[in-house]
């Protein structure tokens, strides 16, 4: 079995002879219907949800600074 968007591509091909290959990738796209898209809306797969990272604050830390040097 081949690609079924190359098969796609092929036939718009011959349908359309004038047309540059680009052009006809563009007209096979507009037209091209995956087996996903073709199925019901129960067939869709779902989409997990994005987990958005907390956003930090301005918030200065307080504390002791280090200054880097080494007790003897």
């Amino acid at each position: 079995m081949a690609n079924p968007w190359m098969e796609h591509v092929k036939k718009t091909k011959a349908e359309n002879p004038s047309l540059s290959f680009k052009e006809v990738l563009v007209k096979a796209g507009k037209s091209y219907k995956s087996k996903a898209e073709k199925g019901s809306a129960a067939a869709k797969k779902k989409t997990a949800k994005k987990k958005t990272a907390k956003k930090k604050t301005g918030k200065k830390k307080t504390g002791k600074k280090k200054t880097g040097k080494k007790k003897k």
